[in-house]
């Protein structure tokens, strides 16, 4: 049974997108089965995974809105066992269409259900913001990663996701869990950076994980080129993050 892990903080870059590209590519190549669901309309993940958004017919929006046929919805991408839904920017407005649907927060639980034995993971990239779409991604999720920039507001709104978090646990996911949380853009040279890992740490504790994301300038260069950064440059900083960031995940998981 796939576990459902939704990338969500509703701060814009702090590293979402590029975790769950690398994340899902790391788990990949180490023989896990895996899918990156993109339900963020600047589709990021998708073209960052080397998918030609134009070119699909079906994306999650189509799943979402139209019932469409999930599995028509994933793609190919350069490693043989990880798959991609992609996103469209039609979802901006989808929040809006969804208001009518019966029972409207769990509509992507619904569409994900017949995947969940066909994969080992299944990543969602959320959008940066608390709206229907990462109501719907938290609620189908088994778990959440919250990605935290290593810098001065770091902890600032993450209040406010917890507390939604809380929400969603209580009224339609009792089973959520918070995997972890992970420390993006680090700079060990920067006294600060340590500092904002400390306090994270202090108030988190075991949640967090021990990986860090360093800032390092191959892991920005590889989604231009449609890659994952173990693709781009294998060697790089980047890249050894997230394979130890996979690591640590599987071993939490058992």
């Amino acid at each position: 049974m796939g576990k459902i892990i939704a990338m969500a903080n509703q701060k814009g870059g702090v590293g979402k997108t590029t975790t769950t590209i690398n994340l899902a590519a790391s788990l990949a190549t180490l023989e896990k089965r895996v899918l990156v669901v993109d339900a963020d309309p600047q589709a990021n993940a998708s073209s960052g995974l080397g998918v030609d958004i134009k070119q699909a017919e079906y994306t999650i929006y189509e799943c979402l809105i139209e019932r469409a046929d999930v599995r028509k919805a994933i793609q190919p991408t350069d490693i043989d066992t990880l798959k991609v839904i992609s996103s469209h920017i039609n979802l901006v407005g989808a929040e809006i269409e969804m208001l009518n649907l019966k029972n409207r927060e769990r509509i992507l639980k619904e569409v994900l259900e017949p995947l969940k034995d066909e994969f080992d993971y299944i990543l969602i990239d959320c959008s940066p913001s608390l709206g229907l779409i990462t109501v719907n991604a938290l609620t189908a999720a088994t778990s959440v990663i919250i990605p935290v920039q290593a810098e001065y507001f770091a902890l600032e709104g993450i209040s406010k996701l917890l507390n939604t978090i809380k929400i969603i646990k209580s009224k339609l996911n009792p089973g959520l869990e918070i995997e972890g949380f992970l420390l993006t853009m680090y700079d060990s040279r920067l006294r600060q950076a340590n500092q904002i890992y400390d306090e994270v740490k202090r108030h988190f504790q075991e949640l967090v994980f021990d990986t860090v994301i360093q800032r390092n300038v191959k892991l920005s260069e590889a989604p231009s080129y449609g890659l994952p950064a173990i693709l781009y440059d294998a060697d790089s900083t980047g890249a050894k993050n997230h394979l130890a960031l996979a690591r640590e995940l599987l071993k939490r998981n058992g």
